[in-house]
């Protein structure tokens, strides 16, 4: 009886958790037919070739252009600049937490960075916009201090707590007897950390990058306080852009529904879901080729 009770417990876990992964890819199946069939109009009308590779969005002019070409390219400038900043300190401040740091020094850090965590965005492109850009303008010489390496430090600075927390419990979840067996073959607190805690690990700092860049690439607020918002292609990491998120959230309310600035909007939104898309992929296949090539290694 305990047998077939048991059993029954361990399908209807199995069914559960099924039904949470099968929603969750309905959902995400969901969310991309109604941007697709939104935004499908300004494909047909513009073309997919001269909406993405488009230099020109003048959206209200009497001969509107919808090139997106800018913003995706400010956007990755944005997301990029944020992922080099963050993702390195991120991860080096879990590994001072989780390795070096005392109890007493780990647990005020830890409550400081959930506090970051909760700071509403429009906060931070505030603070970007009245005390870091002021700071950048008069240490560069800049005559605007509005560019993509300022909305890159600013998005750094929001990712940083969930690189840090996601990390930070990646590490913990590494077995002590790990170190503890390192330690006992004679290597250093440093070369067990570098050469053992830090690849067992892999998995989940890889995972905590990829959501530091998730944090950065959806923003919107504080992209648009602080970016400065020119519809050009930069060249250069000081000069101003302007993102997909920002041009979807300053032109929305301006757009009637169904026309074509309403669905090029929604198109712009299927651009920023296909290369969130993209980044995911290729991390998944240089994570599964790392881990093939590691057991090919090992054996």
């Amino acid at each position: 009886m305990e047998t077939r009770l048991s059993n029954y417990y361990e399908k209807g876990i199995k069914y559960f958790f099924g039904l949470i992964a099968g929603t969750s890819i309905l959902l995400l199946f969901l969310i991309f037919s109604l941007l697709f069939r939104e935004g499908l109009g300004v494909f047909s009308n513009v073309g997919v070739t001269n909406f993405i590779l488009g230099t020109r969005w003048l959206p209200v002019s009497e001969t509107p252009f919808f090139g997106a070409l800018p913003m995706i390219i400010g956007s990755i400038i944005v997301t990029l600049g944020a992922g080099m900043l963050a993702i390195p300190a991120g991860i080096s401040i879990a590994v001072y937490l989780a390795e070096v740091a005392p109890r007493s020094v780990r647990e005020v850090a830890k409550a400081v960075i959930e506090l970051l965590a909760g700071i509403p965005s429009v906060v931070y492109g505030f603070l970007g916009l009245t005390v870091l850009a002021p700071v950048i303008k008069d240490l560069l010489n800049l005559p605007s201090a509005l560019t993509a390496f300022t909305a890159a430090l600013v998005l750094a600075i929001m990712s940083l707590p969930t690189v840090v927390s996601i990390s930070e419990d990646a590490l913990d979840a590494v077995p002590r007897e790990y170190r503890e067996a390192s330690l006992a073959l004679g290597a250093t607190k440093w070369e067990t950390t570098v050469k053992i805690v830090l690849p067992s690990a892999r998995s989940g700092l890889m995972a905590a990058s990829m959501l530091g860049l998730g944090r950065a690439i959806g923003e919107t607020m504080a992209v648009l306080m602080v970016a400065g918002n020119a519809m050009i292609i930069p060249h250069f990491i000081f000069d101003p852009v302007r993102t997909i998120t920002a041009s979807i959230a300053a032109e929305m309310g301006e757009t009637v529904q169904g026309g074509l600035h309403y669905q090029a909007l929604f198109g712009l939104g299927v651009v920023l879901f296909t290369i969130t898309f993209v980044i995911n992929l290729i991390t998944d296949l240089i994570f599964t080729r790392t881990s093939s090539v590691k057991r090919g290694t090992s054996l």
